[in-house]
């Protein structure tokens, strides 16, 4: 299938929808179809999204379409693109067209749009989720691949459980926020929907990146965790389900998910959290939201969703006093819960605790949004990274979700515990419950660095922690080229391997494994390599020469050949 290909099926599953609310502008099919065909005159070298579709929420510039916010009388023609939405057009991606949203993103359902209310893929009496209500919806029912949302109190995460997707909520200033309409300024935060873990990541990776246009850009020192996590977990009464036995019946099943793949569960005091996040709504923070529009409020207030208009005209009572008092507080809540983060590495919280309809969300608006955000209001005003993924399917027919919140900067350390959760409740992507996952490379951060392990190093090895405690990730298992010799070094407890090249020998190359190690990792890993191993180079059976520890020939006299075994781990199963 070529981009073209590709496009026409886009433009025809678009046309067939039956949710008219998903899409506030689409881009015009002649448009579409001329992107791809350039596209297909350049190929694909150099672009990793090269031909793949996106939409994005309607308060991020994109040259072509209007920005409206879903205010009709707000809209404007944006001048240039937002810098994410360049950097997706420059890695290859087709925009498709721009969603709906609770207006100036102020919601977590979903039905504050005059666009209309798009509806949960699964059944169309309940809400979609918000504020990033259509680019969930766009994603979950086929019409592209991702699509951007925008995360103030959980708006990108949200949606994500509601429609069987995963949100991944980058930590605030990993990713640019030039050319998108603030909500709240100084938390605000772009994110991806997608079917899979590695493909959410793979779009951050591309959208991330240092922009001097933001003033709320950061430079990411990325924080690792542990291949097996601490996790916390609630307990008590800070479980609050709303009544919803479902959704806390999946968080059960969850938690023991987690512990499977080797996670250890940690009960926490959630009641920090709670209250920074309640500072979100109310406190002074809501007051940014009328920073952000009050001069188009000023004269136009009849063209706000009153609910809207009530939340954000509310914040008229808060005084400079007051967002002083609430930054206090949230710097002290900050110094509260650091005794969490000694005790856990990342934090797994349901989504939403609970869901409504969208007849039970017109008739107490306030109310029922507050309770979507129990769990996801606090996590942009403290710093962290997030990705919301699948839970599961209730009785109902409904999905449910978990999401992993873990501090500033670890976004690429979550993803091989989210991903491997994900694949663990098996429960498809969007509205494809039985859609099988894609594979995907993982995606490593810039800078780090690669090392090959032989020995005891391997996964599931005796000394692999010292890969995974400073947050390594496992590219690939993969063989040396054939001239290369394993030994069992003499007089080594434990016993250690040695690999030696040997010219003009022939084999079938041994096993080993590819991992790559933050910078600083990476240097105090190989400065305590004992004599008479080191560290040189590797050639691999594909060629490739890769970093590896290897073995001083001298110290092979002696030792005992395994090369016959094909690799340490075969030869130390053999030992009993």
């Amino acid at each position: 299938m070529t981009p073209v290909d590709l496009i026409e099926e886009v433009i025809r599953r678009c046309d067939a929808s039956k949710d008219p609310a998903i899409f506030i502008t689409r881009a015009k099919a002649e448009d579409l179809r001329a992107q791809a065909k350039a596209l297909v005159a350049r190929g694909p070298e150099g672009l990793p999204l090269y031909g793949i579709p996106f939409a994005a929420k309607d308060n991020i510039d994109a040259i072509g379409l209007p920005t409206t916010a879903a205010c009709p009388d707000f809209a404007y023609d944006p001048a240039a693109d937002a810098t994410v939405i360049a950097r997706l057009k420059a890695a290859g991606a087709i925009l498709i067209g721009k969603t709906n949203l609770d207006q100036f993103a102020t919601g977590l359902n979903g039905s504050r749009s005059p666009y209309g209310i798009p509806r949960c893929v699964f059944d169309a009496d309940y809400v979609s989720g918000g504020s990033s209500s259509g680019s969930a919806v766009a994603v979950a029912s086929g019409l592209c691949a991702f699509s951007l949302g925008t995360d103030t109190a959980g708006s990108g995460r949200v949606p994500a459980m509601f429609n069987n997707l995963v949100g991944l909520k980058p930590s605030p200033g990993l990713v640019p926020n030039t050319g998108l309409v603030p909500a709240c300024a100084s938390v605000d935060v772009i994110t991806v929907f997608a079917g899979s873990v590695p493909e959410a990541a793979e779009v951050r990776a591309v959208m991330e990146g240092y922009d001097a246009a933001d003033p709320f850009s950061r430079v990411a020192t990325p924080h690792a965790l542990p291949a097996r996590p601490r996790i916390g977990v609630l307990a008590g009464a800070e479980r609050n389900f709303y009544g919803n036995a479902e959704v806390e019946a999946a968080y059960d099943a969850a938690c023991k998910r987690a512990e499977d793949l080797g996670a250890e569960l940690v009960p926490f005091d959630y009641a920090p959290f709670r209250e920074a996040a309640a500072l979100l709504y109310d406190g002074p923070w809501v007051a940014e939201r009328l920073a952000a529009v009050e001069p188009f409020l000023k004269d136009h207030a009849d063209s706000f969703d009153p609910t809207v208009r009530g939340i954000i005209e509310g914040a008229r009572k808060y005084s400079a006093v007051d967002a002083f008092n609430g930054l206090y507080r949230l710097n002290a809540l900050r110094q509260k819960v650091k005794p969490v983060w000694e005790a856990v590495d990342m934090l797994m919280l349901p989504t939403s605790p609970t869901r409504c309809t969208v007849a039970d969300m017109l008739a107490e608006p306030v109310k029922r949004n507050s309770e979507f955000g129990l769990y996801t209001n606090f996590a942009n005003l403290l710093g962290y990274a997030a990705i919301a993924v699948p839970g599961g399917f209730g009785a109902s027919g409904l999905p449910t979700g978990v999401q992993f919140v873990a501090p500033p900067f670890s976004d690429q350390a979550l993803v091989p515990f989210a991903t491997a959760m994900q694949k663990a409740a098996a429960s498809g992507m969007g509205i494809e419950r039985s859609a099988a996952l894609p594979e995907a490379a993982p995606q490593v951060p810039e800078g780090w660095l690669t090392i090959a392990a032989v020995g005891a190093h391997l996964s599931g090895m005796p000394l692999n922690h010292e890969l995974t405690g400073p947050g390594g990730i496992l590219l690939e298992t993969t063989r040396t080229a054939g001239d290369y010799r394993l030994y069992s070094l003499a007089g080594t407890v434990p016993a250690k391997p040695g690999l030696v090249r040997v010219p003009n020998a022939t084999g079938d190359g041994i096993e080993l494994e590819l991992w790559a190690l933050p910078p600083a990792a990476f240097g105090a890993f190989v400065a305590a390599i004992p004599a008479p191993l080191g560290v040189g180079k590797v050639t691999l059976a594909d060629g490739r020469a890769v970093t590896c520890f290897l073995c001083e020939a001298h110290a092979t006299e002696g030792a005992e050949d395994i090369t016959a075994f094909g690799g340490w781990r075969a030869w130390r199963a053999a030992q009993g």
